[in-house]
């Protein structure tokens, strides 16, 4: 089944660049169909696939931080093709 996935990581602490860099590349590395824009990522792929990556790459992102929200939405479908009709 294939899924589309819209994340937003929001460590909360001054220092968050870097482990937002490294959550983005190894999302990237990943092989996986991955978009970005200024305010959230999104991963396209099957369902087991993309959440087995998440949930290595959120769990090592809140080892890696005090504290941290993780906004996640998941639709059942692959939506990386879509464009606005409007």
């Amino acid at each position: 089944m294939k899924i589309s996935v819209e994340l937003t990581l929001s460590p909360l602490q001054d220092d968050y660049e870097t482990e937002i860099i490294r959550f983005i590349k190894a999302l990237r590395d990943s092989g996986l169909t991955v978009l970005e824009n200024p305010l959230s990522t999104q991963v396209y792929g099957e369902y087991d696939q993309v959440m087995d990556l998440l949930r290595d790459q959120i769990r090592r992102s809140m080892e890696a931080v005090g504290q941290a929200v993780f906004l996640i939405k998941l639709v059942k479908s692959d939506r990386s093709d879509y464009e606005p009709h409007f």
